[in-house]
């Protein structure tokens, strides 16, 4: 049996839908990681003011992962703008990143090796998770961390001192078995910590979404 609806039905069925997956993305940062990844939360959307607070562990049957690294990612803007050292800091130690251990990228693969496909990222999609255009540069750069990571929290900090701060932090590692010692674990995409001053990107991106499903709702006109 099928069921004929008019085309304003579906765009009021697409309407919905689209606002339910906005919804998702703003109201539930924390959403399941897939099994044997590493997590880290607070995650995306949830935006922090340096020095920010997280937690990393990991989750379902990657346990345990050695060899871990925070690995930082940062807009254009945000590098130009930075005025000290990246700090990552955890109980009783920590490591300083100086602007020029980034490395800059428009395209590839960050990091650009030591990695199997499990254990790096895309720059197209950090450039869309960071909300930069593709032909854009961003600047990653990775620091080590004690491991291994475990279903046990770890608490770190991330401290960015720029005039412009946006910046992802996610985390790779090495599962039991790794082909050729290769990094071969990380945070999945689109899930990151994120250091950011205010709500008010994320508060624009909203705006401009509702925008576009006033304009699909609205009824046109043909001539």
């Amino acid at each position: 049996m099928y069921t004929v609806i008019s085309g304003r039905e579906r765009v009021k069925k697409k309407v919905l839908l689209m606002l339910a997956f906005a919804f998702m993305l703003v109201a539930v940062p924390t959403v399941n990681a897939p099994t044997g990844t590493i997590r880290i939360e607070p995650a995306l959307p949830l935006m922090l003011e340096s020095p920010a607070d997280f937690e990393i562990w990991v989750q379902g049957d990657g346990n345990p992962t050695s060899d871990p690294h925070i690995l930082l990612v940062m807009t254009e803007a945000c590098y130009t703008g930075l005025t000290d050292d990246v700090v990552v800091a955890w109980t009783g130690d920590s490591v300083n990143i100086p602007a020029g251990e980034f490395t800059a990228a428009n395209t590839g693969y960050a990091p650009s090796s030591g990695t199997t496909t499990g254990g790096r990222y895309t720059v197209a999609s950090l450039q869309d998770h960071i909300g930069v255009p593709h032909s854009e540069m961003i600047y990653y750069a990775n620091a080590s961390f004690p491991g291994p990571l475990t279903h046990t929290h770890q608490s770190f900090t991330v401290t960015l001192p720029s005039t412009d701060p946006r910046m992802l932090v996610y985390a790779i590692g090495k599962t039991e078995g790794a082909p050729d010692n290769l990094f071969n674990s990380k945070v999945p995409p689109t899930i990151p910590g994120f250091v950011i001053p205010e709500l008010a990107p994320i508060l624009l991106v909203i705006a401009s979404f509702s925008a576009f499903i006033l304009y699909m709702a609205k009824p046109k006109k043909y001539h």
